[in-house]
């Protein structure tokens, strides 16, 4: 269970639910969670991925990886990391790695990137009625994306 202990109204919860588990003798794994981003930053970019893709004519996977992550933001995602064998690797991070604050700077480099590099302009995340277009278009294009 998730519970949010600077919700005054869930600690008493809290308490109730890790005493039932002592009384009853289960194994639990406590983790602190940190809040990473929003679903609706998640689903923002996913759209914006599939329009540029529409716009392009590239596959949303190659948009994902080698636009938005490669060529516009590869200081947030490339990543050196030290394998089993105590060998450094390179590797890219996965998009649900990001802080808030790193998908904003994501998000905000690539449609500056579609602009300059293809002439293709991705709504901001308050401009609706532009983005029911484009999620329009997707729909009309999914086959090709």
């Amino acid at each position: 269970m998730i519970f949010n202990t600077k919700n005054p109204y869930e600690q008493e919860g809290i308490r109730d639910y890790i005493e039932k588990l002592i009384e009853s003798g289960s194994i639990v794994e406590i983790k602190k969670k940190s809040p990473k981003r929003s679903l609706s930053q998640n689903s923002y970019l996913h759209l914006l991925i599939s329009y540029f893709a529409c716009e392009t004519g590239y596959s949303s996977d190659e948009v994902k990886f080698d636009c938005f992550k490669k060529e516009c933001n590869c200081e947030i995602f490339k990543e050196i990391v030290v394998n089993k064998k105590g060998q450094e690797i390179t590797r890219m991070r996965s998009s649900s790695e990001l802080s808030t604050a790193e998908m904003t700077t994501a998000i905000e480099r690539f449609r500056n990137f579609a602009m300059a590099k293809a002439g293709v302009y991705l709504p901001s995340p308050n401009e609706d009625q532009f983005l029911i277009y484009i999620q329009q278009e997707i729909e009309r294009n999914k086959e090709f994306i």
